[in-house]
């Protein structure tokens, strides 16, 4: 089975962040690639992915970058996929810069920006675009959500474990009277 989802990082050093997105790909049982070009070193690279990217049947490309974080408007502006930018934290400002970078893209280079770090909504993010043709995938992304909330939900069991702090009702969360 082919990939569906293309992860592109500009160096070895953001692999830690993309595994955060390639691990709940897996745990959709969505097929990925992963791969490393730089928009500064290896801009041809980077577009011949991009131009080519759709023909191989991948649906949405994730892109993760640090510092000026170029990457995903390069490989925005060379294909008409869904192209979603993680800034990576790095130094100097923590990512602010790439944050920024990615934010700001020039009328007619869409690329939907993350948080900092923020992989895993990325990943989420691929999964939805792939769901619009997939309906089994968004019963899947349903059931995700549901675990979620449901595990929100159990921690707030903690709270009487802090002492000192007097819990809201259940039936605030409901909408229900006392």
């Amino acid at each position: 089975m082919s990939a569906v989802i293309g992860i592109i990082v500009g160096s070895a050093s953001d692999l830690n962040v993309a595994a955060k997105a390639s691990g709940l790909l897996e745990e959709f049982g969505v097929q990925f690639e992963v791969g490393i070009a730089s928009a500064h070193r290896t801009p041809d690279d980077v577009v011949r992915y991009a131009t080519g990217a759709a023909a191989r049947g991948i649906l949405a490309i994730i892109a993760m970058a640090g510092l000026s974080a170029a990457l995903p408007g390069v490989i925005a502006a060379h294909t008409t996929l869904p192209v979603i930018g993680v800034p990576i934290a790095s130094e100097p400002l923590s990512g602010f810069d790439a944050l920024t970078a990615i934010a700001q893209m020039p009328p007619g280079v869409p690329v939907a920006c993350m948080g900092i770090d923020g992989a895993r909504n990325a990943a989420l993010m691929a999964l939805r675009i792939a769901a619009v043709r997939d309906e089994s995938l968004s019963g899947k992304l349903a059931e995700w959500a549901e675990r979620s909330a449901e595990s929100v939900r159990q921690s707030r069991e903690k709270i009487a474990e802090l002492g000192g702090m007097r819990r809201v009702p259940e039936h605030a969360f409901k909408g229900e009277a006392e």
